[in-house]
């Protein structure tokens, strides 16, 4: 790993300088979001990070979730433990603007840490809902973050307020500490697993208890966490780009349904608390959208599998243009992959700004119309007379789509060919993905050429869904057993959906907190 600055200094010293320097590229765009941010509730997209051995673990995770960023920007959390006490930093914002001060860091004391980055789910982005989550339980105390959604929380959480259980938050991941606590097994590591068996949905946590760091994937293999080493070390995280920032080294990914309890001395014990599935199913929009380029999921190069999409799309809807531009930055990869198919210039006929952040994560859609304008600027005297073919990973809502369609427009672009690097979204997505609802999804009741006049593209194509998994690699679909968690294409959902099913069924009324926060 290497740092800016004085190499003689304590690394967590170093590290709070670096995550300074970081900041002020966020800043901007984060003060624009407090100035819109309302009540907003979504699905999550979060980031976790996990590591034990070595003493610098606070700064480490701090620096892992810096890594993380792009899954979550709404709060960040970083809880450590010294062999006698927890001690936890939670705050709303950014990793780099909460975490680079070397006297907090300096706080979170101990060999092990685990750290949370945050997009809002069930309850608004305040402190009591920032990760990680702790609880004191018998003899022990637990600490927990958790990226994903669960199916069956409504459901859960209504029975255990029957029982008498107290919620603190109104997240969902504390159905976790709940579960858990109420649990008659005598280790920590054995509680928790009582509580896995009881949860259904999409789930990975990194855990932190006297017992060792613990990691855990759910059943399916939805939700992505990759275990790695630091001299010896063992971290847990989201993705792999989170251990290259800090040097680890890739070991492997988590299994669908395992337990690793990672421990100071640098041993991981595995369980197969669930048995492992003939094939797991990762959730296709990690590879799609969610995952940094530079990232690697269940074993595939994020960038080069999306340049592969963009030589798909090239085969199944050529356009006789003049240039390829992706919109940027997710659509970047496919564009290039495009653009050396159909053998046609790749350009950038939009110039974003990277003070401002991604907009089909945005919690409230006057959020996502006031920042597309602010993220691009055309490249007029490029686009000027010329036939573009514009490429993105995906369309959701059509906000994006439609606003930067008109603005190549006025810009001077001749004709604006629209190509989308996936199929069209026909479901929402229960498990941490910020579909929103059907009646949101631009392709719910349309055609594609009822949406292209909606956006305004003189053409408009999708990659099909077999053109979607041979670019993966992956054959042609089998229906019985896909390899991947793609309902929001398909509405091949790979789990129970029981809080939907029930609210379908006889309309489950859950009590809304009373209590409002105001930080």
């Amino acid at each position: 790993m290497t740092l800016p600055g004085d190499a003689s200094l304590p690394l967590q010293n170093r590290i709070a300088d670096f995550l300074k320097l970081e900041a002020p590229r966020y800043r901007r765009r984060q003060s624009e979001l407090d100035a819109l941010l309302g009540g907003a509730k979504l699905k999550e997209e979060c980031g976790v990070f996990g590591v034990i051995g070595t003493k610098d673990a606070a700064a480490l995770t701090a620096l892992g979730l810096h890594a993380l960023q792009h899954r979550g920007q709404e709060a960040a959390g970083v809880a450590s433990y010294d062999g006698k006490q927890f001690h936890t930093e939670r705050h709303l914002g950014l990793v780099s603007d909460n975490f680079s001060d070397a006297k907090t860091l300096g706080r979170l004391i101990g060999d092990s840490s685990i750290g949370h980055t945050r997009y809002s789910t069930h309850g608004d982005t305040v402190l009591r809902n920032v990760q990680p989550l702790y609880a004191d339980l018998d003899k022990a105390g637990l600490a927990i973050a958790h990226n994903g959604n669960l199916t069956n929380a409504k459901t859960l959480r209504a029975d255990l307020v029957r029982r008498g259980c107290i919620f603190q938050s109104t997240s969902d991941s504390e159905i976790f500490l709940q579960l858990t606590a109420r649990s008659q097994y005598l280790s920590v590591t054995d509680k928790l697993i009582d509580s896995l068996k009881q949860i259904e949905g999409g789930y990975a946590l990194t855990v932190l208890s006297p017992e060792g760091l613990i990691g855990v994937r759910d059943p399916v293999g939805i939700r992505p966490l990759v275990l790695g080493k630091l001299d010896g070390a063992p971290i847990l995280a989201s993705e792999t780009c989170a251990l290259d920032i800090i040097g680890a080294q890739f070991v492997r990914d988590i299994k669908p349904g395992e337990v690793v309890i990672c421990r100071a001395d640098g041993s991981v014990e595995s369980r197969q608390v669930f048995p492992e599935p003939p094939n797991a199913r990762p959730c296709i929009f990690e590879l799609i959208y969610f995952a940094k380029p530079n990232s690697v999921v269940d074993g595939q190069s994020v960038y080069e599998l999306r340049k592969r999409l963009g030589v798909q799309l090239a085969k199944e809807a050529p356009s006789d243009a003049d240039l390829v531009s992706p919109i940027p930055d997710s659509g970047v990869p496919a564009a290039i992959g495009y653009a050396q198919a159909a053998n046609l210039p790749y350009e950038m006929a939009l110039i974003r700004s990277h003070f401002i952040g991604r907009t089909f994560i945005e919690p409230e859609q006057k959020i996502r119309e006031a920042g597309v304008a602010r993220k691009h600027s055309p490249n007029r005297k490029l686009i000027e007379g010329k036939s573009v073919v514009l490429i993105d990973d995906s369309i959701v809502r059509g906000t994006t789509s439609r606003k930067i369609v008109q603005m190549l427009r006025a810009a001077g672009a001749a004709q604006v060919h629209l190509r989308i690097a996936c199929p069209p979204i026909q479901h929402p997505d229960f498990y941490g993905v910020n579909t929103p609802s059907y009646e949101e999804l631009l392709s719910v009741g349309r055609d594609v050429e009822q949406m292209r006049q909606l956006i305004g593209a003189d053409t408009l194509a999708f990659l099909s869904l077999e053109g979607l998994y041979l670019a993966l690699r992956k054959g042609k679909r089998d229906d019985a057993a896909p390899a991947f968690t793609d309902h929001c294409f398909t509405g091949d959902y790979p789990t129970r959906l029981t809080d939907r099913e029930a609210q379908d069924r006889d309309a489950i009324v859950t009590q809304l907190s009373f209590l409002a926060e105001t930080s």
